[in-house]
């Protein structure tokens, strides 16, 4: 996308636009714009993101479960940070009614101010909207008498109406592109008081901030307004839904049934021959073991997918090259339990280890990354893959350990159960996908890691 726009900017409509690319005074850079920002040591005047999603997909609620680090809180400080004293920073996003993501971008924002030690947010944020689109205005000081009378006269000459600057009465709101309330300004006076928690709480949509944690921006639906839509269907309600939330759900709930069927049905075959079962199995174990090492495994793949994305600036870099280590290592770990592990007594200790391993790497990743990544953040691009490939193998070649080491314990005592053994693992995985996007949306990726490390030792405690 943006490669095909420079080359309209410079080639098709080089003259029309005026040959802007072309001036002494541009730089144009094509990449991440948060990866820019993070590398850049100047300070800017001005900051602008402005409408970098269609309108159409995010109306119908599609980027749902779509992850962005460009509205999150601490992507916000870092753009506040890069401003010169009195620059300020300008995100214009499409308006959906009821409003919400345009408050969750002016939470987000407080938030920010406030962790950057800004005792009165309200007065550095300006809130402005047009017909379709609101633009959020963030001063790296307070904002002066002066700029709200020019605040005023534009948008007075553009029909823009004024949402929020510090000390705006309620009276000035709603007068150009009118609303039934002035709901924007009753919002944003609600976002930036004592009682903004307890405002967000009981909004119709979740308009909590984003963070590098938790960075689903466009993820509004509450399961609390979900009987209201649903009772407003006749009247045009469902609308509101965001369909790509229920989607995700109604796709976990159908692979769990799927998955419960697939694995109970064998062992009712299975049990026609207990009495020749070995004494040794358990079911409740192999059960246990094997559906929890599934989970887990595709739980710490996907949460290190998401932190590496703010590593490499790119979400298909970061998924090419998590995945690929993972792989890789994870087969290493696979092939030398194949020399360690031939004993029963052996493989439960191996396999013990390396759970424990996972589990003081899992925890020690989840404070270190963040540090890390800011200390190797100026290196080149090949050398940051380098990096992610060597902070991502001995946890990946631990994780290769634990299903092998328990299909060779169970090998020994009965191999009709390996590819049951097998299949139990492979629903977990299937249902890991869904179910760490879900975790991650409401509690953070950090939440879906520590339950991994949790599901970890479960299965040490259940091997076979």
């Amino acid at each position: 996308g943006h490669c095909a726009w420079n080359e309209l900017m410079t080639a098709d409509q080089a003259e029309w636009s005026g040959r802007l690319y072309e001036r002494e005074a541009v730089h144009v850079y094509t990449g991440d714009a948060r990866g820019f920002m993070t590398h850049s040591t100047t300070r800017y005047d001005l900051v602008e993101i402005s409408l970098l999603d269609a309108f159409g997909a995010s109306s119908a609620g599609l980027h749902a479960l779509n992850e962005s680090y460009l509205y999150t809180t601490e992507a916000l400080q870092t753009y506040i940070e890069h401003l010169s004293t009195d620059g300020f920073l300008a995100i214009t996003r499409w308006i959906r009614v009821p409003p919400r993501g345009t408050l969750k971008l002016f939470a987000t924002a407080v938030d920010a101010l406030r962790r950057m030690g800004v005792a009165a947010p309200e007065n550095r944020l300006i809130l402005i909207r047009g017909w379709q689109t609101g633009t959020l205005l963030v001063k790296n000081s307070t904002v002066t008498p002066g700029d709200i009378a020019r605040l005023r006269e534009f948008c007075r000459a553009r029909a823009f109406d004024v949402a929020w600057y510090p000390g705006m009465q309620a009276t000035e709101a709603n007068r150009f592109n009118i609303f039934a309330e002035p709901y924007f300004f009753e919002a944003a006076r609600g976002l930036t008081g004592d009682r903004a928690a307890a405002f967000m709480a009981r909004y119709k949509f979740d308009i909590r901030p984003a963070t590098d944690d938790r960075p689903y921006f466009f993820h509004f639906f509450k399961w609390a307004v979900l009987p209201e839509i649903l009772a407003l269907r006749g009247q045009g309600g469902l609308p509101l839904l965001e369909a790509g939330y229920l989607v995700l759900v109604a796709t976990f709930l159908q692979a769990l049934v799927l998955g419960a069927v697939f694995i109970l049905l064998p062992q009712f075959a299975l049990g026609r021959q207990r009495e020749n079962q070995p004494s040794g199995i358990r079911i409740s174990r192999i059960i246990v073991y094997f559906f929890a090492i599934g989970l887990a495994f595709l739980f710490i793949e996907i949460a290190f997918i998401q932190k590496f994305i703010l590593f490499l600036h790119h979400p298909l870099y970061a998924a090419a090259v998590v995945l690929t280590a993972f792989l890789l290592f994870a087969g290493l770990g696979s092939r030398w339990t194949a020399h360690h592990g031939a004993t029963a007594t052996a493989g439960q200790r191996q396999a013990r280890m390396a759970i424990a391993c996972i589990a003081l790497l899992g925890i020690g990743y989840t404070f270190l990354l963040g540090p890390l990544f800011a200390l190797l953040q100026a290196w080149p691009g090949g050398l940051r893959i380098l990096a992610a490939i060597a902070l991502i193998a001995p946890v990946a070649f631990c994780m290769g350990m634990p299903f092998p080491l328990g299909l060779a314990r169970l090998g020994t005592i009965s191999s009709d159960y390996i590819p049951w053994a097998w299949g139990i693992n492979g629903c977990a995985s299937v249902l890991s996908a869904t179910l760490a996007t879900l975790l991650a949306i409401q509690f953070g990726f950090v939440a879906v890691i520590v339950l991994a490390i949790l599901l970890y030792l479960l299965a040490a405690a259940m091997f076979p």
